[in-house]
């Protein structure tokens, strides 16, 4: 390959991996500004930090790219580890029972989004936004608005666990899961159907998938992942509270569109969404190393959030137009 060829690339390999120069832009920029940034210690606790986040944000990035949207993964959390405590804490139930059944009840949540947006005909957006509401309801009379303290050290250690000595489990949980979900939409017929689903539901249909049964599995997945994101967010506390999970879906909806994830669905890659999700958390550990106070990172995660979604439908305007282009061209 000649020197002019390489030249020609270079625009495209910036636009595919521009997220990535993005990331290691900020890891400069914080690096430049705190001599504690780019420390062992503080890029474990990023990673530590991020691992729940990133197995949420794979649940959800399912529903996404399949074209849907789940608003109720926070309160999902909240009500799958209140409910995970209350199992070990109060009822005395053994530790790999209770996880087995938060997990169940994960997926059964997520099924419960599912069944509700294709029964009642209705976009996952408004299906789950009245969900998230009931499940907070149910997570605060599960944890009789208490917080459950002094959970079990075995349970603990998911979220605070080292192997080896020096890897935090969390962290092996984390690439576990991408690599699964990966796995799932390279390599399987289902991952083709969700993304030709988020691509062109009806021509979907209509070249013999089942969408409903799809999409089920899809909401069903999410409900897995968002479980064991629950298990390890309340292990790294060590307590459980109803208050905590609610927030997450934020910063997974911000990572997902931030990696490449479009909210029309169709689209979407895990490195992407890893990529994403730590963009984030080195902007939050960043800025609090550097002195700017919570409002302000709420601010610049916004304005984050939509500079994502407006780069998201710039790029949706320019693929239209080249197609309509093309199809007026062959004519």
């Amino acid at each position: 390959m000649n020197g002019k060829n390489w030249l020609g690339m270079i625009p495209a390999i910036l636009k595919k991996f521009a997220i990535v120069f993005v990331l290691l832009g900020l890891l400069v920029f914080f690096a430049a500004l705190s001599p504690y940034f780019f420390t062992i210690e503080n890029l474990t606790n990023i990673f530590v930090q991020q691992s729940y986040v990133i197995i949420a944000a794979v649940g959800l990035s399912f529903v996404m790219i399949s074209g849907g949207m789940d608003l109720s993964i926070g309160y999902q959390m909240s009500l799958v580890g209140v409910a995970t405590a209350a199992m070990m804490k109060w009822y005395n139930i053994p530790l790999p029972v209770s996880l087995a059944l938060g997990v169940l009840l994960g997926i059964c949540l997520g099924l419960g989004n599912g069944i509700a947006s294709i029964k009642l005909k209705v976009h996952p957006l408004i299906v789950t936004l009245g969900t998230m509401t009931v499940f907070q309801g149910l997570s605060y009379i599960v944890s009789r608005q208490s917080v459950i303290l002094n959970l079990p050290a075995t349970f603990k250690f998911i979220g605070q666990g080292y192997v080896f000595g020096f890897i935090p489990f969390s962290v092996i949980l984390m690439f576990l899961t991408v690599g699964f979900a990966s796995f799932i939409l390279n390599k399987t017929y289902l991952g083709r159907y969700i993304y030709a689903i988020g691509g062109n539901e009806e021509a979907t249909r209509l070249a013999g998938v089942n969408v409903g049964m799809v999409k089920l599995i899809v909401f069903g997945l999410c409900g897995f992942f968002v479980a064991i994101s629950a298990m390890v967010l309340f292990a790294r506390s060590g307590s459980a509270a109803s208050s905590t999970g609610p927030g997450t879906e934020f910063n997974c909806i911000t990572a997902a569109v931030l990696g490449g994830i479009s909210f029309k669905g169709g689209e979407g890659k895990m490195w992407g969404l890893v990529t994403g999700v730590f963009i984030l958390g080195v902007l939050g550990n960043g800025m609090q190393l550097i002195g700017m106070g919570t409002y302000a990172q709420y601010i610049v995660k916004g304005l984050v959030l939509l500079s994502a979604v407006g780069f998201d439908v710039y790029q949706k305007s320019v693929r239209t137009i080249r197609h309509h282009a093309k199809i007026t061209e062959a004519a």
